[in-house]
Formats: C-alpha cells, sequence, structure tokens
C-alpha cells in the first residue's frame, strides 16, 4: 500500500527503480504489455502507485507518448503516458489511498444483514474497466469470492477503456484462491491484464510465477532517503532523518509516511521479547546475574495488551514488524557489520544482545515469526500466538 494519499501528476514524480518504470511504460506504448505483471519490492516502495500510474497510461483517452532520448545501448524510444485529466484517469486517481477505500469497503459490508455479510467481499471498482482486489479483513486474504469475480469479468469486453485490468494487492491468498487464479493466467483474454502486488514473491505458486513477468523495484540509497525527508517531511528532526531513512528500508513511500513515534512504542515491546530471550538463554548457560534479569511477568503483561480490538491487528502487525527489523540487525552485528544497523539508536544494546543470542538462536527466532504471521492469517488469537510465541523464543532448550 502506498503511503501517500495522493498519485503523482506524471511517472517524472514516481521516486526511483527508473529503468523498470521506463521498460513498463515502452511495453504500453508499443502494445506489448505482458498479461500478467508481478510487480515485487518492500513494503513503502511504490508498487500500488505505480500500478495506478501504468493503468492510468493504459486507459487514458488521451494516451500521449514521450520520448526517451537515444542512447550509446538504446535508440529513441517513445513511453507511454497519461494527461491526468480525462474521465478514465480521474476515476483511477481517486483510489490512489488504498487503506481509505478499503476502510470504506468493509464499513459498507458491515451494514449488511449477517447472511450477506458472509458471502460479501472486498473489492475496489474506481472505473468499470478496473477492478482492484485488496486482502479480505480480518485474515487479510486475497479470497476465492473475489477470484471468482475476477474471472467472471474477465470475459466480458471492456465497456469503456481500450482494457480491463485487474489488481492483486497482496500475493497472500487462500489455496482455493490461488488455484483459480492460475486458470485464468494460463489464457488470459486478450482485453486482460492482471498485475500482482508481492513483498515477497514466494509467496506465490511457482506456478503462478512461471506464468508472469516478474519487476522487481528495488530499495533506494539511504541518501537518497534522507534528501527526500529533508524536502518532504520539514518537521523531522534532522537526528531522526537517517534513522527513518533505515527503517524505512529504501522505500520512498514507507519513508513518507513513517511514525516514529508508533514504531518506537511497538520496537519497545519488542526488546521484551528479546531481552527475555537473552536473560534465558544466559541463565541456561550459567552467566552471572542472568536469571535475575528474566521476568515473565512483563512479558506477559505485554502480550495481554494484544487482545482483540479495534486496533488490535494493526498494533501487533507493528510489533511483528518491529521484532522482525530487530532480529535483522542482530543478525547484522553477528555478521560482524554493525555499520548497517537500521535501529541505529539501539545499537550498544544489540551489540550485547548478539553476545548472547546465537546465530541458530535467531534463525529459529525468524521462523517462529513467520509462524505468528501464517496463525494470524488463520484467525488465531493474537495475544496467544505471542504468548506461545514468547515461551518458544525463551526455551533455552531449542537455543
Amino acid at each position: 500500500m502506498s503511503a501517500v494519499a495522493t498519485l503523482p501528476s506524471s511517472f517524472e514524480g514516481f521516486l526511483g527503480n527508473t529503468p523498470a518504470v521506463d521498460s513498463l511504460r515502452a511495453a504500453i506504448a508499443s502494445g506489448r504489455l505482458p498479461h500478467s505483471l508481478v510487480l515485487s519490492g518492500p513494503s513503502g516502495a511504490g508498487k500500488y502507485t505505480l500500478a495506478l500510474l501504468l493503468t492510468m497510461a493504459v486507459e487514458c483517452e488521451r494516451q500521449p507518448r514521450e520520448l526517451r532520448a537515444a542512447t550509446d545501448d538504446a535508440p529513441e524510444q517513445p513511453l507511454a503516458s497519461f494527461c491526468g485529466v480525462c474521465s478514465n484517469c480521474t476515476r483511477i486517481a481517486a483510489v490512489g489511498n488504498l487503506e481509505e477505500q478499503v476502510a470504506a469497503a468493509v464499513a459498507a459490508r458491515e451494514e449488511l444483514r449477517e447472511t450477506d455479510k458472509k458471502e460479501t467481499r472486498v473489492l475496489i471498482q474506481p472505473h468499470p474497466d478496473v477492478l482492484i482486489l485488496p486482502p479480505d479483513p480480518p485474515q487479510l486474504l486475497i479470497k476465492l469470492g473475489q477470484v471468482r469475480t475476477l474471472i467472471q469479468r474477465s470475459h466480458h469486453m471492456p465497456s469503456e477503456a481500450p482494457r480491463k485490468i485487474f489488481l492483486l494487492t497482496a500475493a497472500s491468498m487462500m489455496k482455493e484462491a490461488a488455484n483459480s487464479l492460475l486458470k485464468v493466467l494460463e489464457e488470459p483474454p486478450d482485453t486482460v491484464h492482471i498485475m500482482i502486488l508481492a513483498e515477497n514473491p514466494g509467496e506465490l505458486l511457482p506456478t503462478i510465477r512461471s506464468r508472469c513477468a516478474n519487476v522487481r523495484l528495488g530499495a533506494l540509497p539511504v541518501e537518497e532517503i534522507e534528501a527526500l525527508i529533508a524536502a518532504r517531511r520539514h518537521e523531522v528532526p534532522v537526528k531522526q532523518r537517517t534513522l527513518i531513512a533505515r527503517l524505512s528500508q529504501g522505500a520512498a513511500g514507507r519513508a513518507l509516511g513513517f511514525d516514529l513515534d508508533a514504531y518506537t512504542a511497538a520496537r519497545a515491546d519488542a526488546m521484551v521479547f528479546l531481552r527475555n530471550a537473552a536473560a534465558a538463554t544466559g541463565a541456561a548457560a550459567g552467566v552471572r546475574g542472568a536469571a535475575a534479569e528474566l521476568d515473565h511477568s512483563a512479558l506477559f503483561k505485554m502480550t495481554e495488551s494484544y487482545r482483540a480490538g479495534a486496533d488490535g491487528q494493526t498494533k501487533t502487525l507493528a510489533l511483528l514488524r518491529a521484532l522482525a527489523l530487530l532480529l535483522e540487525d542482530l543478525l547484522l552485528v553477528d555478521s560482524g557489520t554493525p555499520e548497517l544497523l537500521r535501529n541505529t539508536d539501539l545499537r550498544a544494546e544489540l551489540e550485547a544482545l548478539a553476545e548472547t543470542l546465537p546465530f541458530a538462536w535467531i534463525e529459529r527466532a525468524s521462523q517462529a515469526l513467520d509462524q505468528v504471521h501464517s496463525g494470524l492469517r488463520r484467525n488465531l488469537l493474537r495475544n496467544l500466538s505471542l504468548d506461545a510465541f514468547a515461551a518458544q523464543l525463551a526455551n533455552p532448550a531449542h537455543a
């Protein structure tokens, strides 16, 4: 999802990954855009924003073109663009804030009768020929009903635009949904383009990946992200720019919308896991004073706060993301590259933790974290999943 509510007014406003973007624009201009495309990259890299810009370029009524200057390696080439003012462009641009659109769709579903809620899936349709399929709450998976709607509508001819375009904004799908999608990817209608946005393409079935062109959006350099923050977020103190730039992992959209206060709150809870695990591991190894530092009451008091609530899932996901970044930082310290740390303000404590927590523990913790994510998708109780996770990490027998 994009952290920015409004779309750039042109492709020039899309930050980074110029070769990949120009390649896709050239494909549209020549009529060779793949019918099935996976846009991959980290959260906040601009996958959703770019997908909408490409959709506008395909569907624009005016079909403007720009020329890419010739180089030693390539001749002059037309690049597709969009006018931004025609009926097709304006309707597509109106859904630039996906979170807002999903929230409105979920609220509308809640107004239905109970029997109708179960059969109603979240779909965003800004234009008769453009359909957006976000993960359906609360499991946050692409569901079978959503894919069935895609298949049904893919067999209809476009009504107001040159093509029918379907955007799946995540790679996480129910097994039945993934299998059903495979059928339309095998023989897509000539007038259809399907774009799948994925942080990790490995979540997709190999049979789906093999039927799609894959374009990856790479991370931007830390210095470039810092300059972007300085230019667009004047309220951010100088000392925090580097921290946010590193924590955003090279994703421009994430950096522009990064809430450092919310992240540090989630990180504080994540550090409770690591400190208790380090104390348990140290106690098992006979480290003096380690047992005294072990405080399960603080740990379970913290996980108790993650019981179901209006913002419970958002809070849990923020905790898991913070914990994943901390585990990656421990690996960087362990590998002798602490200069690459993301949580630069915690360097001293992370280096101390890395002396107690071995590589095998970090690897097991990462695997356990994946299990928690899997449990959340199956709608398991959040606090119980976190309690089990904490107990597993603090068990020195598995270290």
